[in-house]
């Protein structure tokens, strides 16, 4: 079985949010998908062991935020990297409740849906919890973020709790494996000081050749270079949980 070939498989970006009994609760998820128009069903799906499926199912609601392309990525970092017991996470963003009580976080959302809990199935690892739109609104006609083009751009992997998770062991085998079973050319060898860096907590990789626009990090900077206080973009983690591909 190729692993890779569920990554050919379409997903956006969203953040999941709720409530219950005045504590609020999201993440960041990668399976939103429409499952009916009339009535209007929206289908999400939430692995057991994270908190804010405990909150959805209790409270019976939910919303969902569509992620905008182009976006400040600390808002994945922290609602997709970080627990609610370490930060709260809806602290200085913009939220409004939906007509179900629910909160909706509108940075870097292009639009919104409001939902009441229809159905619950139970999978295994995971809940296909499965919910009705209450109200809805559009935000801005920006391109919707894709998990594909997120992936690429941010040389990340999903969260070890997503429903698309894949071990990335796994993966670089597999990748090495087709490499080695094919014509490979003279690769261009990097000028030392130049290789890139991976983030042992999320999995982003810094490119020196690349920097990091997000803080103004300009292309052709090793990572040695970086200012002390430099912490990954997306999990905000300091650079000695950095290593060297």
């Amino acid at each position: 079985m190729k692993l890779r070939a569920f990554h050919k498989l379409s997903y956006g970006l969203y953040l999941v949010a709720s409530v219950y009994e005045g504590k609020k609760a999201g993440y960041i998820a990668n399976t939103v998908f429409q499952v009916t128009s009339k009535p209007p069903l929206i289908a999400i799906s939430c692995h057991k062991d994270n908190r804010s499926t405990e909150i959805i199912r209790k409270s019976g609601i939910f919303s969902v935020s569509v992620l905008k392309k182009e976006l400040d990525v600390k808002i994945i970092g922290d609602f997709g990297f970080m627990s609610g017991d370490e930060i709260d996470k809806f602290n200085q963003r913009e939220v409004i409740t939906a007509l179900t009580g629910a909160p909706i976080v509108l940075n870097e959302a292009v639009a919104w849906f409001d939902c009441k809990v229809h159905q619950e199935i139970d999978l295994g690892s995971h809940w296909l919890v499965i919910g009705e739109v209450q109200d809805s609104d559009l935000l801005s006609e920006d391109d919707p973020l894709t998990y594909a083009w997120y992936r690429e751009k941010y040389k990340m992997f999903s969260p070890k709790n997503s429903p698309t998770y894949l071990e990335k062991d796994k993966l670089d085998e597999e990748r090495k494996l087709d490499e080695a079973n094919r014509p490979q050319p003279e690769e261009e060898q990097k000028p030392e000081g130049l290789e890139p860096h991976v983030c042992l907590i999320c999995g982003f990789v810094y490119d020196p050749e690349q920097g990091d626009p997000t803080v103004g990090i300009p292309p052709g900077t090793p990572f040695e270079d970086l200012p002390d206080d430099y912490r990954c973009p997306i999990c905000n983690a300091s650079k000695e949980y950095f290593r060297k591909l």
